[in-house]
């Protein structure tokens, strides 16, 4: 019996169809030739962006008092995915979306409501019509934005994609790569705010700032021995100062660690959406049909995966661990080489438990 895969249908009020558009016009992706065309989302990527930016049914739009995070069902996401899923350039786009595109509610659309680019700052003349009683999106002011990542190197993963992004398109304009950060050219809210930082560990001078939005990427690796939970949780202090929210990223992390993604997994708050698509229980990471069958299961959605590719990468890592290879490739839950916790044993307390969890 196969699992469900994390997906339904997207029958809720949100920003998403209106950035879903935004990106594909603004943001770009290479193809296998290294060229560069316009970032469409696939299906698991649209539905955590409709998720991430669902909008409550009772919001109401007060220009002098905006709602802000409390417009949205979800206060952060956390997206579990395997290796070269899309992660990267999927969080770069939202990213971009949050600086400069229309993430902020501003109330629901009546009919001939339309979202211009020109009354946003951005001269592509690109325009989106809205549905009558849709929510209706802009920019939010003076944006402050990071980028957490266990080293600063580890934060490429999204700062490259976006870097090229800012450099190859409509957002030229509207932002510019400096150094060590990227400056939002004509926001507004002082010197201090738009822009958008990389920040580590190290960086301790800007971590606990008052910021809008943060990317946290491979969330699995932040333990309390390297203290990066502790970092994580400071970031989101400074969110909470501005009404902030956020969007988490992963590898299927190693149950033996207690590491900051499960924890947001286990943690029984509402209004934090999960999406971790893991493959039927009964299918066996060993056996290399089923291993395939699993591969198939968690890279659908992203086309761009050669699952020949994935396959001979993972063979070569089950010779000397298995376990980082069945969660790297094959989305699952196993504890390392040498942990206490007895193989199964975290699966087995958690059979049943839904892989997209709503308000």
């Amino acid at each position: 019996m196969v699992a469900d895969d994390g997906l339904g249908v997207v029958d809720f009020p949100t920003l998403g169809d209106l950035l879903d558009a935004w990106y594909e016009q603004h943001c770009t992706i290479p193809n296998a030739l290294g060229v560069r065309i316009p970032f469409r989302q696939s299906d698991w990527q649209f539905w955590c962006t409709a998720n991430h930016y669902r909008i409550r049914e009772t919001a109401v739009w007060d220009e002098d008092n905006p709602p802000l995070a409390q417009a949205f069902v979800y206060r952060r996401s956390l997206v579990v995915a395997p290796q070269k899923t899309g992660k990267g350039p999927w969080t770069a786009a939202i990213t971009a979306g949050e600086a400069v595109g229309p993430s902020m509610f501003c109330g629901w659309a009546k009919a001939g409501d339309v979202y211009r680019c020109e009354d946003n700052g951005c001269s592509c003349g690109w325009e989106f019509e809205y549905e009558p009683g849709e929510p209706m999106g802009r920019r939010r002011p003076g944006p402050l934005i990071q980028l957490l990542a266990s080293s600063e190197e580890q934060a490429g993963n999204v700062y490259g994609p976006l870097s090229t992004i800012v450099m190859d398109g409509p957002l030229t304009g509207l932002m510019a790569i400096r150094e060590g950060f990227i400056r939002i050219l004509d926001g507004d809210g002082g010197p201090k705010s738009n822009r958008i930082d990389v920040v580590s560990s190290s960086a301790k001078s800007r971590l606990g700032q008052p910021i809008t939005f943060a990317i946290q990427d491979e969330v699995g690796l932040y333990t309390k021995q390297n203290k990066l939970i502790e970092v994580a949780t400071t970031q989101r202090r400074g969110l909470a100062g501005m009404n902030g929210r956020s969007v988490a990223t992963t590898n299927a992390w190693d149950p033996a660690e207690n590491s900051y993604a499960q924890q947001s997994y286990e943690s029984q708050s509402k209004d934090i959406f999960k999406f971790f698509r893991q493959p039927p229980a009964d299918w066996s990471y060993r056996n290399k049909r089923e291993r395939r069958k699993i591969h198939a299961y968690v890279y659908s959605g992203s086309p761009w995966v050669d699952l020949d590719n994935i396959e001979a990468e993972a063979a070569e890592l089950m010779a000397t661990d298995p376990a980082q290879a069945e969660r790297f490739f094959g989305n699952r839950l196993v504890s390392g080489a040498g942990t206490w916790l007895r193989d199964g044993l975290w699966e087995g307390a958690y059979a049943g438990r839904l892989v997209a969890e709503s308000a």
